[in-house]
């Protein structure tokens, strides 16, 4: 029995399947183009950026391997040049914040935070706060620096100096906490642009006092009736967290004591008045591990300058 296409005059070729277009290939040939490779490098470049990682990460063996994968096309860049293509990123996003700043924004508020560090150097940070065209609130750091001192007149040039280099003058409030010299520096400063296009009533109003700070000061005062306490509270939580071997002994009172959680002791830093209240809070739960630790570690009464918390010391956490 003959087929149909034995009896068919013109018989009709069926004509190859197509090739399946899959993501690998696609992604292939997208990442192959100029455009797509630049896109790509951008993209990496805000990745370090925004994830913090050291620069050396584009060269490690596993991102290399998972690059190769992905896309055996894409060229990996060097340490050099991301930290190069940062950089330009850097500038490029500057100058697009200035345009803002400079044509899109009537007023500017400032913030001004000093620190010093473990190293004994000190730090300014001077952040923008500023609404927009279409009334959203957004915040930019415009300069992060070495100051020489937290003399009222170096933080306030320092400041200057960084309006200067921005071009701003729309300045509308300043925000400090209640140091002195806080107070010398925005006098400088309302001087010199207080009666400026973003000062109200002639600067009146360019001194603003941290909210969070006064806070902070009103809360210490009334932690002062019961400093001895926390000072002794805070000295057993230092002793633990001074030297591994110290915490491997805790840790096992803490399992004889069967406390559970995920809770770890934790340091306060003395102005911040909530990280106190969460050292206290945290050590009122290990105090029956603290008792133990009494009787097996020897130099833990002996290196505490303030004393061991006593039940009282824990009663009085408890109230706070």
């Amino acid at each position: 029995m003959s087929s149909m296409g034995d009896n068919d005059p013109n018989p009709q070729s069926v004509p190859p399947r197509a090739p399946s277009i899959t993501a690998a290939s696609t992604s292939a040939a997208a990442t192959s183009t100029p455009t797509a490779a630049t896109s790509s490098a951008n993209a990496l470049t805000r990745m370090i950026i925004i994830d913090e990682l050291p620069f050396k990460f584009v060269e490690r063996e596993g991102f290399k391997q998972f690059v190769s994968v992905l896309q055996p096309r894409f060229q990996l860049l060097s340490r050099s040049t991301v930290a190069k293509d940062c950089l330009n990123l850097y500038k490029n996003e500057k100058i697009k914040l200035r345009n803002q700043l400079k044509h899109c924004v009537q007023r500017i508020s400032l913030t001004i935070d000093l620190w010093t560090s473990l190293q004994n150097i000190s730090y300014m940070c001077l952040t923008a706060h500023f609404i927009d065209m279409d009334w959203k609130l957004h915040k930019r750091i415009l300069n992060f620096c070495v100051v020489t001192s937290y003399k009222g007149e170096v933080i306030g040039h320092a400041i200057e100096s960084c309006l200067l280099e921005w071009d701003l003058e729309n300045v509308c409030t300043i925000t400090v906490d209640n140091a002195n010299s806080n107070d010398t520096a925005v006098a400088y400063l309302k001087k010199k642009y207080g009666k400026k296009s973003g000062g109200i009533l002639n600067g009146e109003f360019m001194h603003m006092r941290c909210c969070a700070h006064i806070l902070n000061l009103i809360v210490k005062d009334g932690l002062s009736d019961v400093h001895d306490s926390i000072a002794k509270i805070r000295g057993a939580v230092k002793y633990i967290r001074s030297s591994p071997s110290r915490a491997k002994v805790f840790k096992k009172c803490v399992e004889q004591e069967r406390i559970t959680g995920k809770r770890s002791l934790y340091l306060d830093v003395l102005n911040k008045w909530n990280s106190t209240y969460l050292m206290l809070d945290t050590a009122i739960k290990f105090q029956k591990a603290f008792e133990r630790l009494e009787e097996q570690d020897l130099t833990y009464k002996w290196e505490l300058k303030e004393g061991i918390p006593a039940e009282d010391d824990w009663n009085n956490a408890r109230k706070l």
